[in-house]
């Protein structure tokens, strides 16, 4: 297992990371690059409703 450590210089709008070279990447790239992390991709329920509002009801039947 490979840790992070240190500060990671983030973009506060976008979110990217600054790597070594002074490359912004984002948070997805850097973690593969840098750890042992892979990535699915999902949307979470707030993003669901707030994005998708018309299928949300579906949500509220699982609860």
């Amino acid at each position: 297992m490979r840790t992070l450590r240190g500060l990671l210089p983030i973009c506060a709008v976008c979110k990217q990371i600054k790597d070594e070279e002074e490359h912004w990447n984002s948070v997805e790239s850097y973690l593969e690059k840098h750890t042992h992390a892979e990535f699915t991709h999902d949307i979470c329920p707030e993003c669901i409703r707030r994005l998708y509002p018309k299928y949300s009801n579906i949500l509220d039947k699982r609860s």
